[in-house]
Parts: structure tokens; sequence; C-alpha cells
């Protein structure tokens, strides 16, 4: 009987994931810990390994559908066993495949699967107490998201499958379903669909989940300021041609993470968790510095881990390389992970004034606005100058007002003589 191959839990609180490409073929040889299939699970893309070698005999799921942990990803012959005789039952322990984000939990031996009655493995049968609905995830999907009960759709399919036109049928709409997948980029547009509809790339929906979240659990408050950064512009300037010519760029943003650290050193609250399950406040010893990056698929907050401890130059390098990847989604699951602080720059795009939301368990955000020219006065003197604005939010639950000032007060002076930054 055929190894059944199912979509493993990869840890941190994954449960479903979305497929954006098959590696494998029906009827191809594959040896262990060869791709399979890259998938979408929460802000990184993962390639999950075959954990057998043999043929694979049936494969299960669509590209751009979005299955559940434990669901059937490929059925393998493996080498050296009969198809006919099944796999003698015997007791052991699960085993262990290594992925691109750790070790994989695989289905054992004795996890088989009858050969399919309909001859394809992309024909899903769906258990209902009910009736049995013959019908694909995308389908079901589709289903959901128009808010109609599948078991009351006819389906017009081989063996009475629901198909997407059945539900569209159903609905008395014509639905534009042509959308490319993870995506924020122009879509297709049918002229003749009333409405378009775009499936929530596995990035969206965990950005919704923590956002309410963070809304939910926390008593945001922001407090807002401005700095004059003219002496930081300047020695921006004065430095770029020196930082491009090492192969990285030189913005505003390793200065400010530098501003940031000392001032969390000064104002450790800042720099904390708090646990009220057990009625404690957990200090954070690293500094490890998330950024919010613009992607395609959305935000993403990957962690420059110990950023007291690198230059303006190493910081720079660090912030490039990981916007790069983000873009690309080629971050591993590790670069997300034990942020103590995070900081938006949503001024590199737009924006003077945010306020953004906490990245939960931190208890700060820092947000950057644009910076721009305005008149200001210096020496009792009308003058121009360039204004650089900040808005940080914070757990009120935790952080007064008083904390927050403090810490604000401490960045601003520190932005005030880049210097000193640039040296530290």
């Amino acid at each position: 009987m055929p190894f059944v191959f199912k979509f493993p839990d990869i840890g941190e609180g994954i449960t479903e994931g979305k497929i954006l490409e098959w590696y494998v073929e029906v009827g191809q040889q594959i040896k262990s810990d060869a791709k399979v299939v890259k998938m979408e699970t929460d802000k990184v893309v993962d390639d999950i390994p075959s954990p057998r070698t043999g043929t694979v005999i049936a494969r299960y799921g669509n590209e751009g559908d979005v299955i559940d942990v434990g669901q059937v990803l490929i059925e393998i012959q493996v080498e050296g066993e009969s198809a006919s005789t099944p796999t003698p039952k015997k007791e052991e322990k699960k085993k262990i495949a290594y992925g691109v984000v750790g070790n994989l939990e695989v289905a054992s031996d004795n996890d088989v699967l009858p050969s399919s009655s309909e001859g394809s493995a992309e024909q899903v049968v769906a258990t209902s107490t009910k009736k049995k609905i013959l019908a694909t995830p995308a389908v079901r999907a589709l289903a959901r998201r128009s808010q109609i009960d599948i078991q009351q759709v006819k389906g017009t399919g081989p063996n009475g499958r629901v198909t997407k036109k059945d539900i569209q049928e159903f609905t008395g709409t014509k639905i534009s379903t042509s959308v490319p997948i993870a995506s924020r980029e122009p879509i297709s547009i049918d002229k003749e669909a009333s409405v378009t509809i775009e499936s929530l790339s596995q990035i969206r929906k965990t950005i919704a989940k923590r956002m309410l979240q963070s809304k939910q659990v926390s008593a945001h408050m922001t407090v807002f300021e401005e700095i004059e950064v003219s002496e930081l512009e300047d020695l921006r300037k004065s430095q770029k041609q020196k930082f491009k010519e090492r192969g990285t760029g030189l913005s505003y943003l390793p200065f400010i993470i530098k501003a940031v650290v000392a001032s969390l050193k000064a104002n450790p609250v800042l720099n904390s968790q708090m646990d009220l399950a057990n009625d404690r406040l957990i200090y954070k010893h690293q500094y490890n510095i998330g950024i919010a990056v613009d992607t395609p698929s959305g935000l993403v907050v990957p962690v420059i881990r110990n950023a007291d401890q690198k230059s303006i130059f190493e910081l720079s390098v660090a912030i490039q390389d990981l916007a790069t990847r983000g873009r690309e989604r080629k971050l591993s699951r590790n670069e997300f992970q034990d942020g103590t602080f995070t900081i938006s720059n949503f001024g590199s795009i737009a924006g003077i004034y945010g306020t953004p939301i906490l990245n939960q368990p931190e208890v700060a955000i820092l947000g950057v606005g644009r910076a721009r020219q305005m008149p200001v006065v210096k020496n009792d003197e009308l003058a121009i100058g360039r204004i650089l604005p900040l808005s940080l939010s914070v757990d009120h639950c935790l952080i007064d007002g008083g904390d927050a000032t403090r810490f604000l007060k401490g960045v601003m002076d520190l932005l005030n003589d880049p210097m000193a930054l640039l040296m530290m």
C-alpha cells in the first residue's frame, strides 16, 4: 500500500497553507528530501521535502488551493515495497524530516490511503453528516466566500462534483476569480462580472488576525513629535557615496535604530513584555529591532538581531538585505522571531503621521513619517529646516505617558547629534 505524506505541522501555530507550486507530477520518481511542493504559510514561503524515496502515484490539490495541516499532499509507492501488500503494522515513533524551517513531523509508514475510486488525485471527497459532496478545496473556498451552503448546490461535474460554474449559477451572479496568487499588484478585471474576488493570501489573513489581536489585548496610546534633522541630512549626504562604494545605501533608518537602542537602554520598560497570566513583567536584555517591510504580498516584519552590537554600516547592510529578501519572499521563519521593538518607516513611501499598531507581544512601536522641508526658527531667526515626524505607539496598560515621552526625547536628543551615532 502507498505511503501517505501529509502537510506537516511546522510549528509557529500554523494550521493551513496555500499551494503555490508543485515540483512533482504523478508517475515521477523522487528521492527522500527532494522538494515536493512550495507552500505559502504565515510570512514565508516554504519548500516541503519528501520523507521517502519512491514514485508519486497520487497528488492532492491544485496550485492556489488552501489546505489544512494533516491533509494529504501526495501518495508515494516506496521502493522495495509491494503495491498490493500492506505494510505490517508496528509500533514506531513519528519520523522527522528536515525542512527549510526546521524539523517537520511526517506521516508514519502506517498512514495509508486506499486507491482513489475516482481515478484522479485532484478529486476530493468531503465527508458530511448530511451527504457526501464532491468538490475541490478551491470550489469550497469560493462557496464560503459567496456565503453559500455547498450542500444545497447541485453538482454538474463528473460523479456529481460541484464546480465553480455551479456556484456561480447557484448565486445567479457571475464572479470573476482570475486573480494572481499572493499579490497586491494590479489584477485582471472581468468587465462582465458584478464583482471581482481575490483570495486572501496566508500573509494577509495572518496580518488581519494579529492586528485585531493587538487592538483587543492592548490599550494603544500614541505620542507624536517632530525633530529638526538638517545635521543628520548633511551627514547622510556626506557619507552616502562611501557607503555606496561598499555596496549599500544610507538612509535615516540606521541612525534611528541606533538612537532607539540607546534610548531603550535608558528606558528598559519599552523593551519588555507583560505576562499577565503570571502577574509579571519580563525585561528583555537583547535589542532585536523589527523593521516593517512593504511587499507585494503584504507587510512583513523581519528582525535585526543584536542591533546594539552593529555599526551604522552594518545596520545599513542588514536593512537592505532584509528588505530585498522580504520582497522576494526569501526570508526564513526564524528571521521574524524574537523581536523586542519595531520601527515602521511608512514615510519612505508617503505619510507624515500615523498611529502604528503594536507588534505583539512587544509593548512599543515607532512610526517614522516623511521628512520634509519647512520653515523653522533657529537662533531666533526664521530659516529652512528639515522636519522628521515621529509617532510612538505604546501599550498604556504598561507604559505611562512619562515613560513614552522620556523615551521619545532620548531618541530625539541622539538624532540631534548624528556624528555621535556614527561613532557608536
